[in-house]
């Protein structure tokens, strides 16, 4: 028996007819808009039929909200759409940037920053050509060739939602404690992949083992070496590194079990362990393909609250409960803060208060 068609074109009407009934019209006579729900279970080999009825071809657009009564003139676009040419499904991603003047200076920095993250995906940058249509922002049209086997219109929309968060975290130039948080929260951890850990960024596979003494103190000094450096710092569980000449890279997403009781668990083992508690510490789950991952993000901390002081060390292998452990991020590394400079920094805070300058949240 046959299966039903995803989706296909109906000459009279000029509409694209989903499997649901519903129909999407066409613009401009060769461009369709759809909702980005419309992609679930669509097949790539159904909408390419679909598309080779339409005289010039066809190209379908994807709106963020879909009214078939409002004109298209007014309606609410991503920057991705579909094309097949040759017979090949493109995904095609528009990206504003004036950092590039000429189509190969700009092929050769997109495919650069992007070719870890699409070759997970099965994919790559197959053309890069300005948008004539703009002036300022010039906007780039970054086409992707996409394996289209076991996987449906939606997989394809991701993959370009993928690359355009990507593309828009790097328009600074380099990737930031900020840009990559946005890219977490909003569930975008794969375009990481690739991409370097930096003094920022701490990946774990599996969860802390929060029922032991060891596990709760490795999950405080974890935190402590990001609140104890300059620029703060993430933690992401879900997430596993792999080491690489010169340093360790994001290897893949592996999403971890979260229940109701799972973030209070970290939090429990971070007030027993970390002294003082960070400002504003965010532990969160976010969702990704597959399940969950858990964040924890360290924003900078005052430099009159530190040391970060940890109760418990682990000394060759054995947890020692009445030691205090003090360490902080370098890199890709950790390294303890010395005894002088623990020393310095005390010794500092006590002419402060021989002179009577005590910081108002420490008074």
């Amino acid at each position: 028996m046959a299966a039903i068609e995803s989706v296909v074109f109906d000459r009279d009407r000029h509409k694209l007819i989903l499997a649901n009934g519903e129909s999407r019209r066409g613009v401009d006579f060769d461009d369709f808009l759809v909702h980005s729900d419309d992609l679930k279970g669509m097949r790539p080999t159904d909408l390419k039929g679909a598309l080779q009825r339409v005289a010039d071809g066809g190209e379908v657009v994807v709106n963020v909200t879909y009214d078939d009564s409002v004109d298209e003139e007014y309606s609410v676009a991503e920057p991705i759409s579909f094309r097949f040419l040759a017979g090949q499904l493109k995904v095609s991603v528009g990206h504003a940037s004036d950092d590039y003047d000429d189509d190969e200076t700009a092929a050769t920095a997109f495919s650069s920053l992007l070719s870890p993250y699409l070759k997970r995906c099965r994919a790559s940058v197959a053309k890069v050509e300005m948008d004539s249509h703009y002036v300022h922002p010039l906007v780039w049209n970054i086409e992707i060739s996409c394996s289209p086997r076991g996987r449906d219109m939606a997989d394809f929309f991701q993959i370009g939602k993928g690359a355009l968060a990507l593309l828009q975290a790097f328009e600074s130039g380099e990737l930031t404690r900020e840009t990559t948080l946005d890219l977490l929260r909003s569930g975008n951890a794969q375009v990481l992949i690739g991409q370097e850990e930096g003094p920022w960024l701490d990946v774990k596979s599996a969860h802390y083992d929060l029922q032991s003494p060891s596990g709760k103190i490795s999950i405080a000094q974890a935190v402590a070496r990001f609140a104890n450096a300059e620029h703060g710092g993430i933690v992401v569980v879900g997430m596993r590194g792999k080491k690489v000449p010169g340093g360790e890279i994001i290897s893949s997403v592996c999403p971890v079990p979260v229940d109701g009781r799972t973030l209070r668990r970290y939090q429990t083992a971070i007030e027993q362990h970390l002294y003082p508690p960070p400002d504003y510490l965010d532990i969160e789950a976010v969702s990704t393909d597959g399940g969950n991952l858990v964040l924890l993000h360290i924003p900078p901390q005052p430099e009159e609250h530190k040391p970060f002081l940890v109760h418990g060390a682990i000394v060759d292998g054995k947890v020692e409960g009445a030691f205090i452990s003090v360490v902080r991020r370098r890199g890709e590394s950790s390294i303890p803060i010395t005894a002088p400079a623990v020393h310095a920094t005390l010794a500092a805070g006590r002419a402060l208060l021989r002179r009577g300058e005590v910081p108002k949240d420490l008074g």
